[in-house]
């Protein structure tokens, strides 16, 4: 048995491996994004008027046509992100001023890291591959768990393999991967379930009912007009923390296709979600308020899948949490790539066998 659990998992290692080195290194940077953009006013403080939010909305979306979206500042980070669409962008300021523009997510490099880890730059496609590998680093971590028994009083914990020879890259990679094993199944806990609906369902079974998540997050259907010209953004904006004053406004989206609503998005002081699930929808004709939904009063299953974005990326948890996370990556970036790297390279090479020449029979004496 353990001869095919080893099987199983050297090989899912060697072609799944550099994808979890991928998504591991990938992780670790985000954790700290809002930290290395170097931008004008990325270290402003946060500006929580609603009239000035309201200001800087309408200089950003007057005279908007439709599928643009704002990102709004934000503790850690003090610019708004407009979002276009093809990739395009720009940030801004808190008073609505350009800082600076871009035409495709390549020319940003929180933008394009953020895109390789969710989608490994190749859309829904990339985002299965991604869930799929989240998967398999489960798998990894129950096997190698089993597999690491067996040789347990072997261990020795280093940060790097002792050289990079096979025995010893195996050796590293066991003891290493036991300890972060735990934090390992975690992360691709919560990042299979936000891929594979299933897998939230299953996870949340003992809070909800299959579907009770996808229900609660389904955006309700509205009669909505076009588009106006001309919309009053303050009075939208100062609406919407009418409806929750208690909230941050995260994101205002305008509707990509005609009937959508404008869509508020705002973060309650309870929620742990950084953009929040609190939504405000608006008639985009006249801007009247259509309805609303409060997170903290989903269902339970709902509420904790909202939890799982922010235990990944380590938007909770403060200082130490984001430590933990980026260890947690860089670990997985170092298994992955080692893995990979002794499975195909460092392959112990078969001897060639020796061929015996029999000893000459001697000749019997006459």
């Amino acid at each position: 048995m353990l001869k095919v659990l080893d099987l199983i998992h050297r090989w899912t290692g060697g072609f799944v491996g550099v994808v979890l080195a991928v998504l591991g290194l990938s992780g670790a940077l985000l954790v700290w994004r809002d930290d290395w953009i170097g931008l004008p006013h990325a270290r402003d403080p946060l500006v929580a008027d609603p009239a000035a939010i309201g200001a800087a909305t309408a200089r950003l979306l007057d005279g908007a046509t439709g599928g643009e979206s704002l990102i709004y500042a934000s503790n850690r980070l003090g610019l708004i992100q407009l979002r276009l669409s093809e990739g395009a962008g720009a940030y801004a300021d808190q008073s609505g001023t350009i800082v600076t523009r871009w035409a495709s997510l390549s020319e940003r490099p929180e933008l394009w890291l953020f895109d390789l880890h969710h989608h490994l730059l190749a859309g829904h496609t990339g985002e299965t591959i991604t869930g799929i590998a989240g998967l398999c680093a489960l798998l990894f971590a129950v096997t190698g768990a089993i597999l690491w028994w067996r040789t347990r009083r072997t261990f020795r914990l280093r940060a790097l393999p002792k050289r990079l020879t096979r025995p010893a890259i195996v050796w590293h990679h066991r003891d290493l991967g036991i300890v972060v094993a735990p934090l390992l199944m975690l992360a691709a806990l919560t990042g299979t379930a936000m891929v594979f609906r299933p897998v939230a369902d299953f996870l949340l079974s003992p809070l909800g009912r299959p579907g009770t998540i996808e229900a609660a997050l389904k955006p309700p259907r509205f009669a909505a007009g076009p588009l106006a010209p001309a919309l009053d953004w303050r009075r939208i904006v100062a609406e919407a923390h009418a409806r929750f004053p208690d909230a941050q406004i995260r994101i205002l989206s305008l509707p990509k296709k005609p009937g959508d609503p404008i869509a508020v998005r705002m973060k309650r002081a309870a929620e742990w979600l950084p953009n929040g699930r609190s939504s405000v929808w608006f008639d985009p004709a006249t801007g009247a308020v259509l309805g609303t939904r409060d997170a903290l009063a989903m269902a339970p299953a709902a509420q904790a899948f909202n939890m799982a974005y922010p235990i990944h990326s380590a938007k909770v948890g403060g200082l130490a949490w984001r430590v933990v996370v980026s260890l947690t990556g860089l670990s997985l970036a170092l298994l992955g790539s080692l893995a990979v790297w002794s499975f195909w390279f460092r392959r112990p090479r078969r001897a060639k066998p020796v061929r015996r020449w029999a000893e000459p029979v001697a000749e019997p004496a006459e």
